[in-house]
């Protein structure tokens, strides 16, 4: 845990800071926001701001994302009132922290934004190969390339590997090359000098350098251009990386790790990705099954996100009844653990009695999952004269509702409501429709563009599961 405390160091700040550095935080000060922004610039990163409530946040926080620099911030202070703690909070804190501090409260902050070290939950026998290979490889210097559908839980097993590795005490820093921007990218990676360009007013840190010394996960590196393919082979083969619009090459000490859920060998193959950047990152491959080839992980992890979503919003922890396990277990779980964490965090909110039970699992267009009847599990329901006469009114009506539409139209249609169904997650969404992230992001803003309302990304999705690639 890297924090950086913005403010003056005086009184019960100071003693918070003892208190989060006794939990393990690496600390790190500054007196402005200016400085902690430059200070993040030059890639001395951070996991967490801790402000004083007396300064600027909102500007702290839109000088950051300015520079593409995403770091949660927790307000703090002494004799705040309600409305400046809940003026800090409206200004983008994620959290108030009174002082004087209590540590319990301190040691749950850390512990919250800790949560990136994500645990892996696992008993499927078929998972147990696949973490057992990882933990024989995770201390080498091998470049590992995961690979695996949407939503698996590729971060989560990039995580794992670095904190067993021989770099754990190093930052572990991830890029997701599909959420940025060609024309950004190089210089998110690699940084670029003051005047690079229009808008370089200073020299940034790219996330090589941030990582120098550590791990570096590029995820999803097949939406990756290349042309930025070919600066990035280089960087690999030569541990030395070119900053956009510099003279010299910087030397760098990392180790690469890249996801994946598309089929690199058939991307070569078409010729968007390069085999000689696939030979360098496929050192060792570690492929992570569908939650629908591990079945034996789906009730753990049901279980570990009810008590998860239980502790987060403050409510008593409930078992799952016999029938919602049987449900969740038969479930065909298209989007893997991210589809199945928000399902139960859904699920937490939505129980009423003292058990969680099937009534209370929904999908996200609020449907119940029919006891595990469409994913093929119960076979006197799946084969009932009534529910495969409803089955075939539905088609029938789905069949009907196309007729008259043009292929553009048609088109738009599975689009967006695929899109509905992941939640706003492109990535996921993509994914089901087998077009790459950046044809979707065309397609998507092609439809704003016509004045089409674009279901946004909802709060949790994208974070589940560790942010589960």
């Amino acid at each position: 845990m890297r924090l950086l405390v913005v403010g003056r160091l005086s009184g019960q700040l100071a003693t918070a800071v003892k208190m989060a550095m006794a939990h393990g935080a690496k600390v790190n000060h500054v007196e402005r926001a200016d400085q902690a922004t430059e200070q993040l610039r030059r890639g001395q990163g951070a996991d967490l701001l801790m402000v004083d409530y007396r300064i600027d946040i909102a500007s702290l926080i839109a000088a950051n994302e300015a520079e593409r620099i995403h770091v949660p911030v927790v307000a703090c202070g002494v004799d705040a009132d309600a409305r400046e703690a809940a003026d800090a909070i409206r200004a983008g804190a994620k959290e108030f922290i009174p002082l004087p501090p209590d540590a319990e409260l301190i040691a749950a902050v850390l512990s919250a934004v800790a949560d990136d070290a994500k645990p892996m939950i696992l008993a499927d026998p078929a998972m147990k190969a696949v973490v057992q290979l990882a933990d024989q490889v995770a201390g080498s210097e091998a470049s590992i390339l995961i690979t695996g559908e949407s939503g698996v839980g590729k971060e989560v097993m990039a995580r794992h590997l670095h904190t067993r590795s021989r770099r754990a005490d190093k930052p572990f820093i991830s890029v997701n090359c599909a959420a940025i921007p060609d024309n950004l990218l190089e210089s998110e990676l690699f940084g670029h000098e003051k005047g690079a360009f229009t808008g370089a007013v200073a020299r940034r840190i790219g996330k090589f350098e941030e990582a120098d010394g550590g791990t570096l996960l590029l995820d999803e590196i097949s939406e990756m251009d290349v042309r930025l393919q070919a600066k990035l082979l280089r960087a690999i083969q030569e541990r030395v990386i070119d900053r956009v619009g510099g003279s010299k090459p910087v030397p760098v000490n990392i180790r690469i790790i890249a996801t994946s859920n598309r089929d690199l060998a058939k991307s070569v193959a078409e010729g968007s990705f390069r085999e000689d950047l696939l030979y360098r990152l496929n050192v060792v491959n570690l492929r992570i099954p569908s939650l629908r080839e591990r079945p034996g992980d789906i009730a753990v992890l049901a279980e570990h996100f009810v008590k998860k979503y239980a502790a987060a919003n403050g409510v008593p922890v409930k078992p799952m009844a016999p029938a919602a396990i049987r449900a969740v277990t038969a479930h065909p779980w298209h989007g893997n653990v991210r589809e199945l964490e928000n399902a139960m965090h859904r699920a937490v909110l939505l129980s009423v009695g003292p058990e969680i039970d099937v009534d209370a699992i929904r999908l996200p267009d609020g449907r119940p999952l029919l006891g595990g009847a469409m994913a093929g599990a119960p076979a006197a329901a799946a084969y009932d004269p009534g529910v495969a006469g409803q089955a075939a009114q539905v088609a029938d009506a789905l069949n009907r509702s196309f007729v008259g539409q043009t292929v553009a139209e048609m088109e738009k249609t599975l689009i967006l409501d695929t899109l509905s169904h992941c939640l706003g997650n492109r990535t996921h969404a993509a994914n089901i429709l087998g077009i790459s992230i950046r044809t979707l992001r065309n397609k998507l803003n092609e439809y704003a563009e016509q004045g089409t309302t674009i279901p946004a990304p909802q709060s949790g999705v994208a974070n589940a599961y560790g942010s589960a690639g």
